[in-house]
């Protein structure tokens, strides 16, 4: 990974929900209800609800919350209406950044995203222009504690179909999976371990570093402002954030 972790952009967007906890409830309500539409309320049977319940309990939103979720999909035909789109574009100092909405408007959401990358100093591109730059893998983290055998964590990920360990962070073990083997490795480790946080999405293959305090500024503002954004789901983008970023 280049000396650069997934975990510190996770970190990031972890400590932002938690001041920002029922705009993320109502996000994740959303995604929920928007998979059971799509593919049922049995999360045993339907993929996408179960990796988004996995997701939902990484933030730590009540069960209530989520059965509340799938409950309302099943009588609400509002989120049939409701369009998946993937954003790409710039970021200041050229910063990579694709954003991941569900819009029941799309020429609205279009417009809103285009006037933050615009008043930050970031551009919106076309369909492909950084996505080349990312690669879709899952992530798991576990925190260090006294009681985490390194060795043990590594062989039983490995055992479990993982694809990479990191045990050189001082905090957390990374562990690195392919989008196909996520959910066999999450639900074998799941068993064993704790995980302070889980995604399936696009993960940098490069990272750009900034070092401008007004483009560090700047960066810092876009991705909060998207994030904020009521029909953005999630951000990513290859800025090599530091812990306290």
């Amino acid at each position: 990974m280049a000396g650069h972790s997934k975990w510190s952009n996770i970190k990031h967007r972890k400590g932002a929900a938690d001041e920002k906890r029922a705009k993320i409830f109502s996000k994740i309500g959303r995604e929920i209800q928007v998979a059971v539409r799509s593919g049922g309320p049995d999360p045993e049977t339907n993929n996408v609800l179960r990796d988004v319940i996995a997701k939902a309990r990484s933030y730590n939103m009540p069960n209530d919350n989520i059965q509340r979720s799938i409950s309302r999909a099943a009588g609400d035909s509002s989120s049939d209406m409701m369009e998946e789109i993937h954003y790409e574009g710039y970021g200041p100092a050229g910063v990579a950044v694709m954003v991941r909405v569900l819009t029941d408007n799309r020429n609205r959401t279009a417009g809103e995203v285009r006037h933050i990358f615009d008043k930050f100093g970031g551009n919106l591109g076309s369909d492909g222009c950084v996505a080349f730059q990312f690669e879709r893998k899952g992530t798991l983290v576990i925190e260090r504690d006294d009681t985490l055998d390194d060795e043990q964590v590594f062989m039983d990920a490995l055992e479990a179909g993982a694809e990479d360990v990191d045990l050189d962070q001082e905090d957390v073990i990374e562990i690195t999976t392919s989008p196909t083997e996520f959910a066999a490795v999450r639900d074998a480790l799941g068993q064993s371990y704790d995980f302070a946080a889980q995604e399936l999405g696009p993960v940098p293959l490069t990272w750009v570093e900034l070092e401008d305090e007004e483009t560090i500024s700047n960066m810092t503002k876009l991705i909060d402002l998207l994030e904020d954004n009521d029909d953005v789901q999630d951000v990513y983008h290859n800025w090599a954030q530091e812990d306290d970023a």
